[in-house]
Parts: C-alpha cells; structure tokens; sequence
C-alpha cells in the first residue's frame, strides 16, 4: 500500500465519519516558541488551548512536521526521520475516548478491500495510563484485544501536557509487533524495537496548574469541553504496510537512497555504516526539499540553519560513501519525484527549489575542500603530538574563516577518535557576538531612537559645504549624549553634534566619513563619526578634547585636509574601477556594493567566476590610462529622469529623490549618480594597484586596490623585495621566477634525502632494538627510546617492524622519541598478546600520562605523547608497569 494510499484512506475514512478535512499548515510554524512545525497538533494548539473557539467540532488532517532534535538517531533506527507526517483526527467538544478508540480500531483492522487498513487484530498491543481504568476498560468493551495486550504505563510515557499550567490529559497509544525477529516478547513495557508506536490518542481531559516539571502539577479538575488529539505516523504506517523494515525504504524516501546507492556505487545492505549514510542522504534530502517547497533558504541562523545543517550532512554523507562531486542534481530530482504527487508544489516551484539547492551544495563543496583541508592538517598534528583535542581556537577558525560548522567539525573530529574543545570554543564564539554587538553600536545608525532628531529636523536640513569648502562656520544646533538630549557636553565626554551647515561628508554611498575637528569658543571636539540618522539632518560623533560646548555657540567644522584628498582619489578611483570592468567584462557587470575610504577602494560586480591574471591586468591597466588622459571629472544636478536618460548608473542600494547629482569622468565613459566627493581631474588619482580578487557570494565578486600614495608605498615595498632578492639570489629580475622553482625543487629533493637517510638510521636499529627484548609477565617487551626522530610515522613504522620480527609469541613493542621538541610514545602489540590482554590503546594511555599529556587508539595500534620529552624513560618504564600489573 502506497504512502499516499494510505494518508487517503486515513481521511477517506474521517470524512465519511463527519470531520473537516483540514489542508496541511506549513512547517514553518506562527507559534513565537517554535522554528517549525514540530508535532501534528502545532496547528491546532489555540483551539486545544480553548485561546480561539474551533471553527469545527470535528477535524482530520495529514500535517507536514520537521523535528531535528534526534537527528543523530537519522538512519540507525526504522522510524527516526526529521520529516515527517502526522495523520491525525480532533474532536473539539465532541467525541471523547469512546469515539476516538471506536475510530481508531476499526480504522486499523478493517479489511484492506473494504478501505480500511487492514492489521490483523493479533499484531496489535495498547498502551493506557496506569491510572485511566475508564481507557482500559473501553479497549475491552470495544475491541478484540485480550486483557495481556493491554498494558498499564506512567506519566513518562502515557499523560500529556505542554509543561504549562493548563489542558492536559492520559493518552493511549497503538503498537504494531513486528515479530520474535525484531526483539524480546513483553509488549510496548519493554520499550523494544520491535514494537512500533503507529497511534498515539491524547484524551485531552483535565487543567493542571502549579506546574513543577512535565510531569509533576496539580490537577484542578476536568475541562469543561473535553478534547481529543490523535497523531498517526505515516511513514511507520507505511513501511508496516510495505513490508520493509524501516521507514527510509518507503516508496516517498526509497528512490532517493536507490539514487545515492547508484551514484556511490556501493551496495546497500552490506556494511552497517554505508546504511545509515545512505539513510542519512535519503532523509535529509527529502527534508531539504520540503523545507524548501514551504520558502525556506539556507542561511546561518535560524530555520535557515537548520535547512543548511540537513544540507551540509547530506553532502557529508555522500562524500563518507566516496562521491566528492555534486550530487543534489540528481538526488533532488528523485525526491522530487516521490513526492509531487502528496505535494504538487515541489514540481511547480521546482526552478526555484533546485536553484537554491545547487548553490548551497557548491557553495559547501568549496567550503568542504578548503575546510577539511585545515582540519585534516590539524587532526594529524594533534596526533602526532599524542595530543587527543582539537583545540577551540581551530574549530572557530574553520567556523568564522572558512564558513566549516562546528557540528561537522565535532562528526569528523569523532571519526578520527578524537574530540573538539567545545567549551574553548563556545567561549570565542561568544566574544565574537560581544564584539559584533559592541559594533553595531558603534555605529551612528544605532545611534538612538531617531524621534530625538525630529525637532532638530523640523529647523531644516544640514547644508553640506565640503564640495567647495575644507572650513565652515556654523553654530550648534543641538546635542545628544547616550541618545538624549542635553544643553551642553563637556571634556571628555562622547557626543552627537549637529551644526546648522558642515564641511565635513557622512558615510554613504559607499564613502567613509571624513575625519577632522570641530571647534568654537573656549572648545574644541574630535570628530569621530559623521552619520546621516535621518535623512537630511548630519550627525557628528565627537569627543570633546577641552572645555565645554553648548547648544547655541558658535562652531566650525574642519575637514582633515590630506585624509580627504586620498578619500576622493579612492572614490573617483572606484568609478575609474567601474568603468573599466564593464569595457572589460561587459555591461552585465554591474555594481553590487562599494567601499573607498583614504589610500583604498573595495568594489563588488555581478559576476559568476573569478577573473583571470590575465583580465585583472586589463582592467588595471584600462583605469591607469584614464588616470594618465587627465580626464575632466564634472558634476551636475539635475532631475533624476533625466540623468537617468543621460545613462548615469544608479548605484547599489542607494536611494535617490527627484534630484540627484551626476558625476562624469570622461563625459559619458564613466557616468554615475553620486553624492560623494571626487577629484577634479582623473590624474590627481595618481594611481590605481589592484592587489585582491575574490567571491563574495554565488555570483559576485570583489575587486580591492590601493590608491595614489598608498599604491606607490605598496609598489615600493614590492620593488625593494624584488631588489633583495636579485641580491640575495644573484639573478636578474626577469630570472627570480625560474630561479625560486629551482631552489624549492632542490629543497624539496634534499628534504627526501634527508627523510630517507633518518627512515633508514632507525631501521638499521632493528636488529638491535629487538635483541633488547625482555619478559614481562607473559609478554616479550621491547620499551625503549629512539632519541630524536624525524615524525610519529617513522616511530610507528619501525615499532611495527620490530614486533614482526618478535615472531608469534606474546609481544609487545613500545618505542619513544623527541619529534620535534615533542615526546612520542608508540604502543604495538601481536594477536597474541591481545588474546593475554594487553591492550595498545591503554599503554599509550600509561606513558602520554607520565608526558603530561594524552593517547589512546587501537588495540593493536596506538600512539600518546605530551610535553615533556625528559620523562621518556619515564615514560617507557610505565608501560613495562602496565604490563606487570594486568
């Protein structure tokens, strides 16, 4: 029977029994406490809650949930899947137990040709509440059930409740034994396996209050208007139904696990790990779809992480399986498949659905190779220094650099056998919000509520005059501090002034704002910021340096004359950038966010792949020769149709009133509306040194480059490193490339040599090492210390050797070395010396103690180390102890 037969069935049945068919709601819930839809009754809740009168007194629905708190249970056992559907009934005032118990059984058993279910009566058990004889004795009247088949259980299981004052009650619940195969005989009592919930009947019966836990409270009494809340899962209906063993080879997830067996090229069935990976891809991709079918995105925080988590394990599953390459193209599609038929919707918006997956499954894969690149190189150190945690400072690392979750950081780290210093992490992550906070209000968009500038608005705009003018006098219009308002501000204080008119420019469109000081009578301030809180009033964050300023006084803005100059040339610089990309690349690159402040310029363009050493030096090239052609930089105001008309470029999110200002470089080469300030003339840029390219998301990218003195210091500093190096090398400039290659070919080989020299150093120990056996107990033991050695790996490999060379009997070979500065204790033992019980991991364990530090590993194989590479002796003699004492 089909998933989608049986959901029909389901409100088939319910309909001819007088419910309302109700469409499922979202999983993206209203509910404030919830991120999803996590339970059938989510929906329902301000009706169960008696908050808002039911529009029906009886009620039947297939609900979409998605629930991630087990999902480490995804995939190792039948019925755990973050989603799922509910098929549920509710009664409202209506029915209670007897009605929903009827409902239920004869739902269940009746034949499947007669459109019921068709369980057989004998495979069924029940669960009541230990307390509710009146449940009890109704499954007896109604049913066929023997009295052994009805099971008597504590509020853990059998009584529900929000774990809040108000409605709850018992419920009883409908087990399906799948058979002496699965597990032990003694019912749903033994919270076996074998027994799989499919109904659960909440009797919605009694209002509690003084809640001390979910299930601890005071009964008040019963509900003036009792309720039912039932919830039967599909996907466990289903795979009873199918006659499979879980609910990942149902007929809706199946085709995507078969899809993920094809792409992997391995066998499902044959290897314990492989199954759950391939039930992890199975479920999580259905998840993913549903998700985002309902307008979920992926995103770093709330619904959109958890979206991105489901993604990112998916594609970490399918890599564990052996495919590294993108594979959302086709497991989405097979999901697709399986499902539109339920839900229509995963094929109408399937455009927009696919887009979304596979520029997260690229954008992961990126993040993958980059991510586990460090992370490998880290996991290897920490071993190799008998370490056994990832430090936090690494994991925040992989997370804030390189976008690599810290969950997936913990799963591989545990693969390894190692751990993740949570704690260490935690705490930098929380500095990092601390940090993110203090910024933000930091900022003079945050500055305060922005009602406090209104009577300052109301006496007009703030003229600017630093288009002309690096001094104006003005007076003071008013002050803020901690965002109210104040007569006056004295030494030492932090600020907000707002002058009548001002020289100095406000951050926007893309211009940092200028630096400078204010003065007047007996005062004078520091300017630290120049804001726009509201639009047409200029905000100046200042430190008042000395004496004391007041509302009223007299004022004088003055700009930092050469702060300014480079500011233009950077942002006259960004134009020159613009244009030369669009003669470049074509007029689809269009800007997507900018950033110039004194010496340098950031630019964002629409752009899906990065450019070519080649493309960049065009581009650099194309605004140095409009910087050298001296070209005439004008502007006018003018109506913004008809700037627009002229061509002029509107830029990213600025926002634009009837009247603008066009700034031209070149006349219409470059042609742009902007407020920000510019040289007058393309060569006072002096000059324009493009020194970074990257992404700054699927298809954007981001140009940087220094500016005028800042680009000639920084060519420079180039230039005199190119000199020593002509020096240092003894070749020509045009020779340094080749002659740096030969120099790392040649390093590289000696470093070979070297590595081979030392391998082979300790292999001719061998025989030396072995004549050095002793007994121990049962054992033949070899602990020694090798001195220095070149890594763990030549330790390990010549540990192994020796113990060969031991022969069958019970062997055990501990060797130590200072790698690196670093003690290095390696652990071995032969079958037979495991079969008397001697255990790698434990004696590694016993030296890196006596280290000052850590180990652990295989029986056969393990490695510990620490800090003190003195107490190796020591070290070695701990083994031998550890040996006598087992």
């Amino acid at each position: 029977m089909k998933t989608a037969e049986i959901a029909q069935r389901f409100l088939d049945y319910f309909e001819k029994n007088n419910h309302t068919i109700v469409p499922s709601a979202s999983l993206v819930t209203d509910d404030p406490a919830l991120l999803f839809t996590v339970a059938g009754m989510v929906p329902f809740i301000p009706y169960l809650s008696g908050d808002v009168p039911a529009p029906y007194q009886r009620a039947a629905d297939v609900q979409k949930c998605l629930r991630t708190n087990d999902i480490e249970e995804v995939g190792k056992t039948p019925r755990h899947g973050t989603f799922f559907q509910m098929l549920g009934n509710w009664s409202f005032g209506d029915y209670f137990k007897e009605g929903a118990i009827r409902f239920a059984w004869q739902l269940l058993t009746t034949p499947d040709d007669e459109g019921g279910l068709g369980f057989d009566p004998k495979d069924l058990w029940v669960t009541v509440y230990e307390e509710d004889d009146e449940a009890h004795d109704l499954w007896l009247r109604l049913t066929d059930l023997p009295e052994e088949r009805i099971q008597r259980l504590g509020k853990d299981t059998n009584y529900w409740s929000t774990g809040l004052p108000g409605p709850a009650g018992p419920c009883s619940e409908i087990f399906f034994d799948r058979g002496p195969a699965y597990g032990i005989d003694g019912g749903p009592a033994t919270d076996d396996d074998r027994y799989v919930e499919i109904w659960n009947l909440v009797f919605m019966q009694y209002e509690i209050t003084n809640v001390r836990s979910k299930y601890d409270f005071d009964i008040v009494g019963e509900l003036p208007a009792k309720n039912i809340d039932t919830g039967m899962g599909l996907e466990r209906v289903a795979f009873i139904k199918q006659g499979v063993d879980n609910m990942y080879e149902t007929d809706q997830v199946r085709p995507v696990l078969d899809r993920a067996v094809a792409l992997s090229g391995r066998t499902y069935g044959a290897s314990h790990d492989d199954d759950v990976r391939f039930r992890v891809v199975a479920d999580h991709v259905r998840s993913s779809l549903m998700l985002l079918s309902d307008g979920v995105t992926p995103s770093n925080d709330g619904r959109g992480y958890i979206l991105r988590r489901l993604m990112r394990r998916a594609i970490r599953s399918m890599r564990l399986l052996g495919v590294d390459g993108p594979t959302f193209a086709d497991l989405f599609t097979a999901s697709r498949d399986a499902m539109k038929d339920a839900y229509p919707v995963v094929a109408e918006d399937w455009e927009r659905i696919s887009q979304y997956a596979l520029a997260e499954e690229a954008t992961f894969l990126r993040t993958l190779a980059a991510g586990e690149t460090i992370l490998d190189e880290s996991l290897a150190a920490t071993k190799t220094e008998g370490g056994t945690t990832i430090a936090g400072s690494e994991a925040f690392l992989l997370h804030d650099t390189y976008g690599f979750p810290i969950d997936l950081t913990l799963e591989i780290a545990e693969e390894a056998g190692l751990t993740v210093d949570r704690a260490a992490f935690d705490e930098l992550m929380q500095e990092q919000r601390a940090r993110a906070k203090a910024d933000a209000r930091s900022r003079k968009r945050q500055l305060a509520d922005t009602s406090v500038y209104r009577d300052l608005r109301a006496q007009g705009e703030t003229i600017f005059t630093g288009y002309t003018d690096l001094e104006t006098e003005s007076s003071v219009l008013g002050i803020l501090v901690d965002g109210m308002s104040v007569d006056r501000a004295t030494t030492g204080q932090i600020a907000e002034v707002i002058l009548a008119e001002t020289a100095l420019y406000a951050e926007s469109g893309g211009q940092v704002a200028d630096r400078g000081v204010i003065i007047g009578p007996g005062y004078e301030l520091e300017v630290l910021d120049v804001q726009k809180p509201v639009a047409g009033l200029v905000s100046h964050t200042v430190e008042v340096s000395s004496g004391e300023v007041g509302v009223g006084q007299p004022a004088t803005s003055v700009v930092d004359a050469a702060n300014r100059r480079a500011a233009r040339q950077a942002h006259s610089a960004t134009h020159l950038v613009h244009a030369a990309l669009r003669d470049t690349l074509g007029k689809t690159a269009t800007q997507a966010g900018s950033l110039n402040r004194a010496g340098y310029m950031r630019f964002d363009f629409s752009w899906g792949q990065a450019l070519s050493d080649a493309t960049k030096s065009e581009i650099e090239e194309i605004a140095n020769n409009a910087v050298r052609d001296n070209l005439e930089v004008t502007t006018r105001v003018l109506p913004l149709d008809e700037a627009k008309a002229a061509g002029a470029m509107a830029l990213f999110g600025e926002k634009y009133g009837n009247t603008v200002r066009m700034v031209d470089i070149g006349g219409p080469w470059s042609r742009e509306l902007c407020a920000g300030t510019h040289v007058a003339t393309s060569a006072e840029v002096g000059l324009i040194s493009l020194v970074g390219e990257s992404s700054v998301g699927a298809s954007n990218r981001r140009v940087e480059a220094l500016v005028g003195l800042d680009a000639f210091r920084s060519l420079a500093a180039e230039r005199a490193i190119v000199s020593q190096l002509t020096s240092s090398l003894k070749a020509p400039r045009d020779q340094l490339p080749a002659r740096i290659a030969e120099l790392q070919a040649s390093l590289k080989a000696a470093e070979k040599k070297i590595a081979a020299f030392e391998s082979r150093a300790l292999s001719d120990r061998l025989p030396q090492l072995a004549n050095t056996a002793s007994p121990v107990g049962p054992y033949r033991v070899v602990a020694e210390s090798l001195g220095t050695a070149a890594s763990a790996d030549d330790v390990r490999s010549l540990a192994l050797q020796v113990r060969d060379r031991l022969g069958s009997d019970a062997a055990v070979v501990a060797l130590g070395a200072d790698v690196n500065g670093r003690p290095v204790v390696v652990a071995v033992t032969n079958e037979a010396a495991r079969a008397a019980g001697a255990k790698a991991g434990a004696l590694a364990k016993a030296a890196a103690a006596t280290l000052g530090g850590g180990g652990g590993g295989r029986d056969d194989v393990a490695q510990g180390g620490g800090t003190d590479a003195s107490a190796l002796p020591a070290a070695l003699v701990a083994v031998k102890d550890a040996l006598g004492a087992a």
